[in-house]
């Protein structure tokens, strides 16, 4: 995959991705359902993080839901506007390729749409970088677009960039997982809904 370092793509985003994509989840019943369900399983158990959090609105969704969240992105402008936006949720910047956690430290973590930046090859490394910092018996839930191949984009929230995407089908993230150690416990997948990128949505949960 070729294209802008994806952390200074969002840079460039962040205060309009912020505003574009702050009420996302009131459209997604899925997702409030399943993130709601997380933090009903977790509450009260430790820390639980959002992995490639952005300006941060679902990691406050998990706050105001009881959970102890951090919110992790690459990009220090979408951290630095989660902090303005959200200052009770704690955020940091942070590379799912090599977290900056100790070893069993999460109750649980999140990943929404955010492993799509990585290539491909890439995905092994990061399942068994999350699967080291969740301790044994904790949930994992990722959501990722599916397909086969990659996308690629020379413009985003108006502007110009180049960036790829990386699609999955929901057994090929199942495997990923497993290999690193996982259990997976539910795969869903769904329609795209009004306004949303016209790929399936994929969602796993699994078990460290």
């Amino acid at each position: 995959m070729s294209g802008d370092p994806i952390s200074s793509i969002y840079d460039r985003v962040a205060e309009i991705y912020a505003v574009r994509f702050a009420d996302e989840l009131d459209h997604k019943p899925l997702d409030r359902q399943l993130l709601a369900e997380l933090a009903a399983e977790l509450v009260g158990r430790g820390p639980v993080a959002d992995l490639g959090c952005g300006p941060g609105h679902v990691a406050a969704h998990l706050a105001g839901l009881g959970l102890d969240t951090v919110g992790i992105d690459l990009s220090p402008g979408m951290i630095e506007v989660a902090r303005r936006r959200f200052p009770s949720v704690r955020f940091q910047v942070g590379d799912v390729l090599d977290l900056a956690l100790p070893d069993a430290s999460l109750a649980g973590a999140i990943a929404f749409y955010s492993l799509i930046h990585l290539p491909r090859r890439s995905m092994p490394r990061a399942a068994g970088e999350i699967h080291r910092v969740i301790r044994t018996g904790g949930t994992l839930l990722l959501a990722v677009h599916g397909g086969e191949g990659e996308i690629h984009a020379d413009e985003f929230l108006g502007q110009p960039v180049s960036i790829d995407a990386t699609l999955f089908q929901p057994d090929e993230v199942a495997g990923i997982l497993s290999a690193a150690g996982f259990t997976v416990d539910r795969l869903i997948a769904r329609d795209p809904v009004e306004g949303e990128y016209p790929t399936t949505r994929v969602y796993v949960r699994a078990i460290a």
